[in-house]
């Protein structure tokens, strides 16, 4: 059935939309990850790259240390590939890490409060001939009560675009990482949070089955860190430990960004009881690129292994055996009462007898006295 104009309309506006918005992050995160990086539709086309100077002649990002109070003073460096006359938007955001691991950056309207709000840009747009090239100078100005610690961000160049048929507007940008480390007390830490451990067992009784551990990675200091991951999960009094494979690393997460986590475990023998173990390694990269291993954080959890199946045979054996002892139990009930009443009888029975016989020689004395008077009257005649 033809879907209705309207509706029809409706439903091409909102995938225009959203194959907008992915563009709009695809050229985001290209420009982020390398340089030169290029944005390209149909004829327009352009890339931006780190402008050569004392900081280096090839950089693929943005990255300074400065002090509370200072400033520093750099450049990029925007040219026209495409066929006609460019006009871009030049401004700097804040960066945060996406639901997918990425480093993206705030859209024009969005508030930024760092990187974002520090580099200001010569300028706010750029015009550029075909095949031109343009340096944009900028300033990165910390404020004198920054708070130490790590903060990121970019300077963007947007082109924005209207498709009036559709009514939407296509902002599409592309832009170089700024990595900013304010001077002073740097306490990069990490903390496990909200850790879980589940079981899943099989049908075999006997056999070992899979446990799931959850958690989330939590940035609780002031540097950009990842880390390292190991996870076991072990029986009763720490027997029976299953190591899980090996874990992905988390991305770089910002000060204050969280990082969910969800570990598989094969191969658990259910020891009813389960103690899970997460270890984390953090993992702090300091300007000139190299990686320090600081000192593991650990977190436990408890949670339970009930072999099901087995409890089961086990309630119904024990169930049998219940009722072979209660059927037993009353026939020896029954045996005992047929016992007490064939003792009983025969008491009686005695007691009759003897009763009988006490009676019985009474009886007899009356005839033998007859028979001595009779034989005395005999002898007198």
């Amino acid at each position: 059935m033809p879907l209705p104009a309207t509706r029809r309309k409706t439903t091409v506006t909102a995938l225009v939309r959203t194959a907008a918005l992915t563009l709009l992050m695809a050229f985001a995160l290209t420009g982020l990850r390398a340089t030169p990086a290029a944005a390209e539709g149909g004829d327009v086309t352009w890339t931006v790259r780190t402008a050569p100077n004392s900081y280096g002649a090839d950089r693929s990002s943005f990255s300074y240390a400065v002090n509370p109070g200072g400033r520093v003073e750099d450049a990029m460096v925007v040219s026209n590939r495409g066929k006609s006359l460019l006009t871009l938007a030049v401004y700097a955001a804040d960066g945060f890490t996406t639901d997918t691991g990425q480093l993206d950056l705030l859209t024009k309207d969005k508030k930024s409060v760092g990187v974002g709000a520090w580099v200001h840009a010569d300028r706010k747009s750029v015009v550029l001939r075909p095949g031109k090239s343009v340096q944009i100078p900028f300033t990165v100005t910390v404020p004198g009560n920054a708070t130490p610690g790590d903060y990121v961000g970019g300077v963007l160049t947007s082109l924005r675009q209207s498709d009036e048929a559709e009514g939407i507007n296509v902002d599409r940008r592309l832009g170089i990482r700024v990595k900013l480390r304010v001077g002073g007390d740097l306490r990069p830490n990490l903390a496990v949070e909200n850790l879980r451990v589940d079981y899943s067992g099989s049908a075999n009784p006997f056999a070992a089955g899979d446990a799931t551990v959850t958690y989330t990675i939590h940035n609780t200091g002031n540097a950009m860190l990842s880390a390292g991951q190991t996870v076991s999960v072990a029986g009763p009094f720490g027997r029976l430990r299953t190591e899980a494979g090996r874990i992905p690393s988390p991305p770089e997460l910002l000060p204050g960004e969280s990082w969910k986590v969800k570990v598989p475990v094969h191969g658990v023998t259910p020891g009813v009881s389960l103690t899970a173990t997460a270890t984390l390694t953090p993992l702090l990269t300091d300007a000139s690129g190299s990686t320090t291993s600081l000192d593991p954080v650990r977190a436990t959890a408890h949670g339970w292994a009930v072999p099901w199946m087995l409890l089961l045979i086990l309630v119904l054996l024990i169930g049998v055996i219940a009722g072979a002892v209660v059927r037993a139990r009353r026939g020896r009930a029954r045996r005992k009462l047929r016992e007490d009443a064939r003792v009983r009888d025969a008491v009686e029975q005695a007691l009759r007898d003897k009763q009988a016989a006490e009676e019985a020689p009474e009886a007899e004395e009356v005839p033998e006295a007859s028979e001595a008077s009779e034989a005395s009257e005999a002898r007198k005649s």
